[in-house]
């Protein structure tokens, strides 16, 4: 197969890393030379300026790594032309141009993949094993909190002109932490309502750096989510209450732990020795590759994305408007 990765910052980065690491090597990037990353790693790794000098190339799969803003420009005509697609989320910033992405895909044969590698934590898949045998009774909430800090995340550029912090580019913390409202909706179904409040104070940027969103499932559970760039230290962590127990999940660790009222004990499952944080990347690289591969289908589909993308649009429709927005599927 040849790989065609779509920009060429910290995430295209780390892509391109595990192609080579994966044994894949077939491998061009389309980059616009806008990424402050030194580029002594990719000086044997083709370039092109252009998507359709890139394209001229063939690839059979693209890589989307650019900033959200700019995910639709690269991925209409590479699925136009055939390619299999992952796509890092969120897969827009508007729904502006989703119907041509599905059209494209559609005409070209290609397959697609949303890049929400969460989908591959052995945490997250346990807890979703446990729901699925009820381990916890009937659910009744959730609470997730995601807070870090935007300064530290890229020591060698300026925060305040990256893509997460910039309204054109599709930056903003509900854009860029996007993930809990994928993966709550994964492990407990569909969203009836949504309603949120942002804030930009924290950081003075001109997208929001902070959101609260309130979410009811179709099933009555209640969640709620916190996302900020600002706590030092920084706190991934999922706490889900049922009527016979408790699950906690924190990214830090990626354990799973289990409270079952009727032994009063927890139980805790740990992720497999060595793990590490890139080895969901990995995972979710060679499920994508068996899937333009035609060998499996899709863990995280477009719909996924598209659902995903959605509920971040009625987050900021409930922040702008202050009303309580019906999320219908």
């Amino acid at each position: 197969m040849r790989f065609l990765i779509a920009g060429y910052g910290s995430i295209g980065r780390r892509h391109l890393n595990n192609l080579l690491a994966l044994g894949e090597k077939d491998v061009l990037l389309y980059r616009t030379h806008q990424s402050t990353l030194a580029v002594d790693e990719i000086k044997n790794i083709p370039v092109e300026t252009s998507m359709e000098a890139a394209l001229a190339h063939k690839p059979n799969a693209l890589i989307v790594a650019n900033p959200t803003a700019l995910h639709l420009d690269v991925a209409i005509p590479a699925a136009e032309a055939g390619c299999s697609i992952l796509m890092e989320k969120p897969i827009s910033h508007q729904m502006d141009g989703i119907d041509c992405l599905e059209q494209a895909l559609k005409s070209g044969g290609g397959r697609f993949v949303t890049g929400f590698q969460f989908r591959f934590n052995p945490g997250l898949r346990q807890i979703e094993n446990w729901l699925k045998e009820k381990k916890i009774g009937t659910v009744v909430s959730a609470h997730v909190c995601w807070g870090e800090y935007l300064p530290g995340w890229h020591p060698w550029e300026d925060y305040r002109k990256s893509y997460t912090s910039r309204a054109d580019l599709g930056g903003g913390v509900v854009n860029t932490l996007s993930h809990p409202l994928d993966y709550l909706r994964w492990l407990l179904g569909y969203v009836d309502t949504i309603s949120a409040s942002t804030s930009n104070i924290g950081l003075q940027l001109e997208v929001e750096d902070t959101a609260d969103i309130e979410l009811r499932f179709l099933s009555g559970v209640l969640a709620n989510v916190h996302l900020d760039y600002l706590q030092r230290p920084g706190e991934h962590t999922l706490k889900i209450v049922g009527s016979e127990g408790t699950i906690l999940w924190d990214n830090a660790t990626t354990t799973a732990k289990l409270y079952r009222a009727s032994t009063g004990n927890w139980e805790e499952v740990s992720p497999p020795p060595g793990f590490e944080r890139n080895a969901m990347f990995l995972d979710e690289m060679r499920h994508f590759i068996s899937v333009a591969k035609k060998e499996t289908e899709p863990l995280c589909t477009l719909e996924d994305g598209i659902t995903a993308l959605r509920m971040a649009q009625a987050v900021y429709k409930s922040a702008q408007d202050g009303c309580l927005v019906k999320f219908t599927r």
